[in-house]
């Protein structure tokens, strides 16, 4: 069942023509990633998706639902959440206070929301009094994957979540983006480590200039020789 469709989306910055005719669309439990390089339209594709940014023409539906003119926080009431680029915690409140504001829209935080992110982040659950702004980059990353979790996303929008992390805690992460699938949740990857996003996706998109100039599963997007030159280093 399709979850989320773009349909030849086109989207602008000023006169700057960002997206042209983008066409996505994401079935039900999966894992689809954007790869491509800086530049190419991935952040902005999430940032129309989540209402943040109107398509000046196109579609976007939701369980065939028109979302494209829906306010940011109604999408998110909806169930579409996105873990943004840059983590953007909130520095000077708590773990625990990040994650409660997750749950804004559903009002206060469910206790058993709070108990599924912290299985998934047993590290937060130690923090869980301490200032967000004195976390590391890797837990920052997990307390805003928490964060957009505790909104209890129907699909989870994540945004370069391997930025600025070591190798290891690439591994961690990427690791619980499986889990989080195996849960049942819809992920849509933003991810500049293509390697990893292919290994843990069902299927891609290649973005170049705002424009989709590849789409396929994930494991024959590996095997592509013009993917593999550019994005993954071979």
């Amino acid at each position: 069942m399709t979850l989320l469709q773009l349909h030849d989306v086109h989207a602008y910055y000023g006169n700057i023509h960002a997206l042209k005719g983008i066409t996505i669309d994401v079935e039900q439990g999966e894992v689809v990633t954007l790869i491509g390089s800086n530049g190419a339209g991935k952040t902005t594709t999430l940032r129309t998706i989540s209402g943040l940014m109107h398509p000046r023409s196109g579609s976007i539906t939701l369980n065939g639902n028109p979302i494209d003119k829906t306010p940011p926080h109604d999408i998110t009431r909806l169930g579409v959440v996105q873990s943004p680029e840059g983590r953007r915690v909130f520095p000077r409140m708590t773990v625990l206070e990040n994650l409660e504001m997750g749950a804004f829209v559903h009002g206060n935080a469910n206790p058993q929301d709070l108990d599924r992110v912290f299985a998934l982040f047993p590290r937060l659950k130690e923090r869980e009094t301490q200032k967000a702004g004195t976390l590391s980059g890797g837990e920052q990353q997990m307390l805003a994957m928490g964060r957009a979790l505790m909104g209890r996303p129907q699909i989870l929008l994540l945004d370069e979540p391997s930025m600025g992390l070591s190798p290891i805690l690439v591994e961690l992460i990427f690791g619980i983006i499986r889990e989080i699938n195996d849960r049942g949740i819809t992920v849509l990857l933003v991810e500049q480590n293509a390697l990893m996003a292919l290994s843990v996706a069902h299927r891609g998109y290649v973005l170049q200039t705002g424009e989709i100039v590849l789409s396929d599963t994930a494991s024959n997007l590996r095997q592509d020789e013009s993917v593999r030159k550019a994005y993954l280093g071979e």
